[in-house]
């Protein structure tokens, strides 16, 4: 059989040759011989055909036209090969080959010349013309010949002459006009024709062989077609049988090979199915490919398969089969282009219903996303599939949510799914969803119904909250909210404005959070007035001290009514604050405030009331008598300073040793210390005196320093500054033509030179004519500077007289 791109010429052994088309039907029948039918051969254009028969006849005909060729030889003709440009012409031409080969040329007077290429190497067993070149074997090896020159460019010799050639014969295909491929026995090899240089060529043909790659496959070779830069290659398979180790023949194999300069990669192979393969030999093979489609013919006695290079179509349908459905839809997203008899959707489709079969609900559900896209049917539909395996909730997390919204029952369908069994799963979709995805009064009713069975669920109340606001009842959910003491509740307020419904919420909100809850009061004292506030913490007055001590904090003054009140608060719940609080108060009422502590026996708030109130000495005397602490007593006297106040502080720590070492120690920098030595009874033993005395005799030698220093000071500063005073003083001062009076405002230099000139000069620098300055009064005879004696310069009034 050959093959061309436009039919197939099947040869039988009943000397019959049929065209078939591509898909193997007949159309046209030749009846060439009795016998078997050995070769044939086509032209590229497929109008001309060469036949030879066992019987030794060879014909060259014409498909279409009358021409025609006979020839009977004395022997069988196993081979014959056409010009391959065979209707030009100047190229009629063919080759036969029997025992020898011969070259059948057309003369011009219309007779066939023939001519022996070859012989004397046994039969010619294969030819393959292809350009101007022609390969064939024979029993010795494969030989090229350049039909131009009749050159025979290259030998390559047979690797296994073992093997019978007749049983094991030789494939030859060219790949293209220069490279020929060799398929022998079980060895490959690739033959690249190439050009000899100029210097080389001396007798030798001007062209030679190079074998680019040779190698050795695991069986022996029935055809052998190049695919790209790869080969196809037919093997005839032997295989032995474990139990007898007798061998048997196998199914044919197609295999695909990449191949190296010395090796060989095998990239797949397929094992085919022919009728009678058991008693097949490897001679019973043949492999023949037609270039422009791609397509391989394999040819056993009985059958003809046909192959095809895989395309991306037939990859997926594989991977279907094979149920690599992930691998499917990558191969199907990568040439979605290309394909032809898949869609992307149908393989992710049936991606999903395999995964949902094996029980990968939740892989099965994250594909929806992708696979269904934005197809809301497709959506409602694997929605309704998961439901019916109870499998909602692995499809909820990807259900569309902004783009492309399913209608709301879809979504209602889900919640309740969740709500009948996972109440946490529920809030969480209530949270994430958004609100116009479903019909909010609908699942709020169910809600409550499952409230019913379960009040105190917290989980379900805080839903509930959330869903009413959604649905803008924020009075309902801010009940809800503060009944949990939720976190939220500030938020929700602030966001929506909910203070007029706080008024009276404002004890529940300050025992849920205090600090916030005053924080946001003050923020908004506009909404919320401080005397609403405060009536309404009247039950609760550690509630309302909290609120009117930050308020204070605040502002001094805004709370003032409030002040006499809050004096009872902080000596009730926050004494350490009570202090600051009527230092920093100047709206309490100060008897009501003493009152107030002297009940509850506050010494110190007392002592800072009775100080304010002018009564110094009964303050003292509490520190003295209630809080018997000397140091803070002098400090109370040291604030005061008032003498009498240190009299008194003296009067009473006479007779208490300790105290008079706190005064002698502390004193003498505000009291004379001799007036406290000089009361100290004698005999009276006074803890520390030595240390006190030195200490005050050290206190006076400082102060006697410290003046004594402060004196040089002050007298080298004066000796300075007069010093520099002097030096301006003797300095002069410029009276030029632009010197104006200050009195009069006119120039202070007479416009002709001969005139007198009576002028006097201030050290400030200010001017006046002799006759513009006021007579001196009796009183003194100095004379000052009019401008300058109202801001009192001093020495900078000075006069400086010029007389020409």
């Amino acid at each position: 059989m050959t093959v061309h791109e436009k039919f197939l010429a099947l040869g039988t052994h009943y000397g019959k040759v049929y065209l078939l088309d591509v898909q193997g039907n007949i159309t046209q029948q030749f009846d060439v011989s009795p016998v078997k039918i050995n070769q044939i051969s086509l032209d590229e254009s497929g109008e001309h055909m060469g036949v030879c028969s066992e019987d030794g006849k060879v014909q060259v005909f014409g498909l279409y036209t009358g021409e025609e060729f006979h020839e009977t030889f004395d022997c069988p003709i196993k081979i014959v090969a056409v010009h391959p440009q065979f209707v030009r012409s100047h190229n009629k031409q063919f080759v036969t080959g029997g025992n020898k080969l011969l070259l059948y040329e057309k003369t011009w007077m219309n007779r066939w010349k023939p001519s022996i290429l070859h012989e004397g190497e046994g039969n010619i067993r294969n030819v393959k013309w292809r350009g101007n070149l022609i390969a064939w074997a024979n029993n010795m090896g494969v030989k090229i010949l350049d039909v131009i020159t009749k050159q025979r460019i290259t030998n390559v010799p047979r690797d296994d002459i073992s093997l019978r050639p007749d049983m094991y014969p030789c494939s030859l295909c060219w790949k293209d006009n220069l490279t020929l491929i060799i398929g022998w026995g079980n060895s490959v090899k690739i033959c690249f024709v190439k050009e000899r240089h100029a210097s080389e060529m001396r007798d030798l043909p001007s062209r030679y062989v190079e074998i680019v790659s040779q190698f050795n496959t695991e069986f022996h070779i029935s055809g052998v077609a190049p695919l790209c830069d790869q080969l196809v290659v037919l093997s005839y398979v032997k295989e032995v049988l474990e139990k007898t180790e007798t061998e048997y023949c196998a199914r044919p194999r197609l295999d695909i090979i990449q191949p190296f300069p010395e090796s060989c990669e095998e990239i797949s192979s397929d094992a085919l199915t022919v009728r009678g393969f058991q008693e097949n030999e490897c001679r019973d093979y043949r492999l023949e490919y037609s270039e422009g489609e791609s397509l391989f013919y394999i040819i056993s006695p009985r059958d003809v398969v046909v192959a095809k290079e895989r395309d991306q179509d037939d990859h997926i349908e594989w991977l279907l089969e094979k149920k690599k459905y992930e691998e499917a839809l990558m191969a199907a997203e990568i040439s979605q282009k290309t394909m032809k008899k898949h869609k992307i959707q149908d393989i992710g489709l049936a991606y999903i219903e395999h995964l949902m079969k094996i029980g990968e609900y939740d892989l099965a559900a994250r594909k929806c996303q992708k696979i269904l896209g934005k197809n809301t049917d497709l959506w409602e539909f694997e929605v309704h599939r998961f439901k019916e395996i109870g499998q909602l909730k692995a499809i909820s997390r990807y259900l569309p949510r902004h783009d492309s919204i399913l209608k709301p029952f879809i979504y209602e369908m889900v919640l309740h799914e969740f709500l009948e069994s996972d109440y946490e799963g529920f809030a969480t979709l209530i949270r994430e969803w958004p609100g116009n995805l479903y019909n909010n009064t609908i699942i709020v009713q169910a809600v409550v119904d499952r409230l019913k069975k379960d009040p105190q669920n917290r989980t379900l109340l805080k839903t509930l909250a959330e869903l009413y606001t959604y649905d803008q009842r924020y009075g309902k959910a801010l009940e809800i909210y503060l009944t949990l003491r939720h976190k939220d509740v500030f938020q929700l307020i602030h966001k929506h404005n909910l203070f007029s419904s706080i008024r009276d919420k404002i004890v529940l909100l300050m025992e849920f959070d205090s600090e916030k809850a005053v924080d946001m009061l003050l923020d908004n004292e506009d909404k919320i007035s401080i005397n609403r506030v405060v009536e309404e913490l009247t039950n609760r007055p550690e509630l309302q001290h909290v609120y009117l001590h930050k308020l204070f904090k605040r502002d001094h003054h805004k709370g003032q009514k409030f002040h006499e009140k809050q004096i009872s608060l902080y000596a009730e719940y926050d004494r350490p604050n009570l202090l600051p609080f009527l230092r920093d108060s100047t709206h309490c009422p100060l008897e009501k405030a003493l009152e107030i502590c002297q009940q509850r026996n506050f010494v110190e708030e007392t002592v800072y009331l009775l100080s304010r109130m002018g009564n110094s000495r009964s303050a003292l005397k509490m520190i003295m008598e209630e809080l018997n602490d000397v140091d803070k007593a002098i400090e109370f006297a040291k604030e005061q300073d008032d003498a009498e106040l240190w009299e008194d502080l003296i009067l009473y720590s006479i007779d208490k040793p300790p105290f008079i070492t706190g005064l002698l120690n502390n004193i003498g920098t505000h009291v004379d210390p001799i007036l406290l030595i000089h009361r100290i009874k004698e005999g009276m033993e006074i803890p520390n005196l030595r240390d006190s005395l030195v200490k005050i005799l050290q206190d006076y030698n400082l102060q006697i320093m410290l003046r004594e220093g402060c004196k040089k000071i002050l007298v080298a500063d004066s000796l300075s500054l007069l010093k520099k005073m002097h030096r301006t003083q003797k300095r002069g001062v410029l009276v030029d033509e632009e010197s104006i009076c200050e009195a009069c405002l006119s120039t202070i230099l007479p416009t002709n030179a001969s005139e007198a000139i009576r002028v006097t000069v201030f050290h400030c620098r200010h001017m006046f004519h002799k006759e513009c300055i006021p007579e001196p009064n009796t009183i003194s005879t100095v004379k000052f500077c009019n401008i300058c004696s109202a801001k009192h310069r001093g020495p900078g009034s000075a006069i400086l007289e010029m007389k020409k």
